[in-house]
């Protein structure tokens, strides 16, 4: 193969054929990856998930992860949010001309490494080469199938008073370590993505408590959107206890100076829970033992009857404020 995409790498000829052969089925081969137009699968004899989301990172690469990588996580944890065993992922892969070609490896190993992680099987996708200019390197679009555990009823709009919210890490990194990757501040800091697959987890946690009423990953507009939009879909309040939710000194020191709000920046390796409050602690301790990933869990805030719709954050003052609902788009690209 050429060390670099080129146009005929996409168009369906020999190159086409030498670069999937070469390189994506080195990779994803498994008894489900087809060379046929479609995957033919064994569907789950329960209710199934399905989740479809497209990925345009910049930088492609970061502290932590790459955009192969993301690609995967963000699939997987779309589909850990409903209870769903993640099965299957099919991927569409969008290459700019001139790409690199160990580039385009280094990020295709990297999905079938963290989709090995899971147990989840990579198993049609399509490659497409646009112009040189057209795309910004290599965009991804991942779509995932699972089969939801018999006792997840897990929704947005399941929040009830008196349950406990719970983040299962430190939030912020990922929209810090982003920002800093761009270098448009002149700021140096040792931040690392906290992307990571969080299926294993979210199954212990399930299977321990199917009580749990909530769970969202805090991507775009981070943990303070997500608890917005919870609030709106279950007509409830949300009151945070700002000295518990956790953020790391590093991520601190960069927004501080900035005068950003830490629960607004991106997260993909961070998950929203709710649980009913006399599980709280159950779930913190399950989640601290389930996996690396999740070590960090904590509780941050109880959800409440009044102020429906809203966000109130009490101070370490001890006075309560109201978390401005999110707006506009804090930073561009960072999924």
């Amino acid at each position: 193969m050429n060390d670099k995409i080129t146009l005929a790498h996409g168009a369906g000829g020999k190159q086409t054929s030498e670069l999937i052969g070469g390189l994506f089925k080195k990779y994803f081969d498994n008894p489900n990856l087809t060379a046929d137009d479609a995957a033919v699968l064994t569907p789950p004899a329960g209710r199934m998930a399905m989740s479809t989301d497209g990925f345009i990172v910049s930088p492609a690469f970061f502290p932590g992860g790459n955009i192969g990588k993301l690609s995967i996580c963000g699939t997987v944890n779309d589909l850990a949010c409903m209870g769903a065993k993640p099965l299957y992922i099919s991927c569409a892969c969008v290459i700019e001309e001139g790409f690199p070609m160990d580039t385009l490896e280094e990020i295709v190993k990297s999905m079938a490494e963290t989709a090995a992680k899971v147990g989840v099987q990579i198993v049609s996708g399509d490659t497409k080469v646009a112009g040189k200019g057209q795309v910004d390197g290599i965009f991804i679009t991942t779509t995932g199938v699972g089969e939801i555990m018999p006792k997840a009823e897990l929704s947005g709009a399941y929040a009830r008073p008196g349950d406990a919210i719970l983040v299962t890490g430190d939030v912020g990194r990922h929209g810090c370590t982003i920002l800093l990757e761009r270098d448009r501040y002149g700021m140096e800091a040792e931040v690392t993505s906290d992307c990571a697959p969080l299926w294993h987890p979210v199954r212990d946690l399930i299977q321990e408590i199917p009580e749990v009423h909530v769970i969202r990953d805090a991507t775009r507009g981070g943990v303070g959107t997500v608890l917005y939009e919870i609030a709106d879909e279950s007509k409830v309040g949300i009151r945070l206890d700002a000295e518990s939710v956790p953020v790391c000194d590093e991520v601190r020191g960069v927004t501080g100076m900035l005068g950003l709000e830490p629960l607004y920046l991106a997260c993909e390796g961070r998950l929203v829970i709710f649980v009913p409050k006399e599980k709280a602690e159950d779930a913190v301790r399950i989640l601290r033992e389930a996996s690396p990933d999740t070590t960090g869990a904590a509780i941050i805030g109880e959800v409440t009857d009044h102020m429906t719709g809203h966000v109130v954050m009490a101070t370490e003052l001890g006075t309560e404020t109201l978390l401005p609902p999110p707006s506009g788009e804090l930073l561009p690209r960072i999924c």
